[in-house]
């Protein structure tokens, strides 16, 4: 039970509605953008990810547990490297997304 305590909230920052000077020193609009549609997805980062979501609502699980964040249009979510969860999205989601490079 003690690995439980190591992972609770899955790790996973968000910074709800960033401000613009933020967004803009991060770049976040020269970032790939990626979007699904409402449905469950079962995903694997093997980098860190920081995403900033335009539009959308998700519920993240992580692997095996019952626990939840939920995070959406205008937060800035970070999501560590190696986290494996599975994502409920209820809307659409839209989002720009830079992986944190191996260097």
């Amino acid at each position: 039970m003690d690995e439980a305590d190591s992972s609770s909230s899955l790790n996973i920052i968000v910074e709800s509605n960033p401000s613009k000077s933020r967004l803009t020193e991060l770049g976040i609009k020269s970032w790939p953008k990626w979007g699904c549609p409402p449905g469950k997805y079962t995903l694997k980062f093997d980098a860190q990810q920081t995403c900033y979501f335009l539009k959308g609502k998700v519920k993240a699980y992580q692997k095996g547990s019952s626990e939840w964040v939920e995070f959406g249009a205008g937060d800035l979510v970070i999501i560590p490297k190696g986290l494996s969860c599975t994502w409920d999205v209820s809307i659409p989601v839209d989002k720009h997304y830079q992986f944190e490079s191996s260097s």
